[in-house]
This record gives C-alpha cells, structure tokens and sequence, in this order.
C-alpha cells in the first residue's frame, strides 16, 4: 500500500488474492500501514468514517460504516492549491468535521455524548483516492469492503472550513451543502443523509474503537461521512463546497 500511494501504481484488489480475508484482516493491514506512516513521523489527527449512508452499505454488502485514521500531512487549507500528484484517482465529498474538546469513548456512546464531547463543527471536503483497483481489469469484480478498508478507508485529504459553530446551536440534520465543479453544481446533499444525523456516525466510531480498547482523543478531528456522492477530480479542477450560513469550502487542484 506504502509502495502504491508513493508510486501512484495501483494494488489488484486484495478480496481476489485473498479469497479467505475477514473484515478484521482489512483492518489489521490499515493498522500495520498507518503504523508505518506514524513511524516515519506522520502524526495521527482523526479518523473519518465512510459508507455512512444505507445505499452505499448496500452497495458493497455491508449493515455499518467503516473507518479510517486522518494524518496530519493530508489537512489543507481553505482556499488552497492542493498537489494533483499527491494522488491516483481523486474523488470529491463534502461533510461536516467534529472537532473534539472531550475525551470520548464507547462502549454506550450517543450522539448526545459526541455533541456534548465536541468543541465546534465545520463544514469540510474530503478528498478520497484508490490505492487498490476499484474494477478489476480482467474479472471486472468491484472493489468490496475489504479493499476499503485496507485501503484507509480511501481517505487521502481533508480540506477544512473557516466557521466553525457549536453543535448545539444548530440543527445538524439540516445542514446543506452544494459541490460545485469549476462553476457547476455537480451534487447537492444534507447532513442528515448519515446515519440520520451525523454525531450518530461519531457516536458509531466511539463504540466501535471500544472493543479494542481505544477512544477519541480532544483535539482530534472526526469526519463524520459525505452526504453527497464523490465526484471525479481532474488536474486544474476548482471545487467550491457551498454549505450556506456556514460558510463555503474550496481549493483548486494544480
């Protein structure tokens, strides 16, 4: 995987040279990858949680999210010019990012215990690649879960907005957004598209990390899921995340 994302080569999907992998296998191989990142000095920011939404678990035969590590060599800023070379194939999301002033941990975390945990919200765009194949070019089959996973959940970058708000004083649920392409709207969503309110999705994260013994850190950043669909990147594309009160996110690939 280290040897993919340097070279910018992808992997033919683990699932078909490991017919007997388990999701727990998956997970191993994202853990010994981020080990590897953190050894060579990368440090761990987050996590971001994907497959969030019911049609998307349907997709790939799954019934919950899965999740991934955020380091700190992937964040951006606002209004950035973000490295086309950095990546494979890039795709676009938007989402909301929790930013944590409380510890947080499972194994009976709600969302009541994310929003009180969280210090602010800000709108975000994820930028997420494929290390591994998403169509294998003999048997066609479809990237599963388990190259997901293994993959880092495909997170590659985060771009962060600039308005931050407390997650009290909003309705998350409806919160919206707009992707634009280089001028047009390419998707349009709303924030309770995951798990029907997105400190659900924190929460699931918490509970999940419990049963290995681990937990949320403050400060740390949570990306809680898209709400839209991902949307193809191409050298020079500008993208514009326009979440309205809460102001708008872009960056330009160069």
């Amino acid at each position: 995987m280290q040897h993919a994302e340097h070279d910018r080569v992808q992997l033919h999907q683990l699932h078909l040279q490991f017919p007997s992998m388990t999701i727990d296998d998956a997970y191993a191989i994202q853990r010994e990858w981020i080990g590897l990142k953190l050894a060579a000095g990368q440090r761990l920011v987050g996590h971001k949680i994907g497959l969030t939404s019911k049609a998307m678990q349907a997709s790939v035969g799954i019934d919950e999210p899965d999740f991934g590590a955020l380091l700190d060599e992937m964040l951006f800023e606002n209004g950035t010019q973000v490295p086309f070379d950095r990546f494979i194939e890039p795709r676009v999301e938007i989402e909301l990012a929790f930013i944590l002033g409380k510890k947080l941990e499972g194994p009976h975390c709600t969302k009541f215990d994310v929003l009180s945990a969280t210090e602010y919200v800000v709108p975000a765009v994820e930028i997420i690649d494929s290390r591994i194949q998403r169509v294998d070019p003999d048997t066609k089959s479809v990237r599963t879960i388990l190259d997901s996973v293994s993959d880092n959940a495909i997170t590659a970058g985060v771009v962060l907005g600039d308005r931050p708000v407390r997650p009290m004083d909003i309705d998350l649920r409806w919160v919206a957004g707009l992707l634009y392409r280089n001028g047009q709207i390419e998707e349009t969503g709303v924030a309770a598209g995951v798990l029907n309110h997105p400190a659900n999705s924190a929460a699931w994260l918490a509970n999940k990390l419990a049963q290995h013994g681990e937990f949320l850190l403050p400060g740390q950043i949570i990306l809680a899921g898209s709400f839209t669909r991902a949307v193809v990147g191409n050298r020079g594309d500008t993208f514009q995340a326009d979440y309205g009160p809460l102001g708008a996110v872009s960056f330009q690939f160069v």
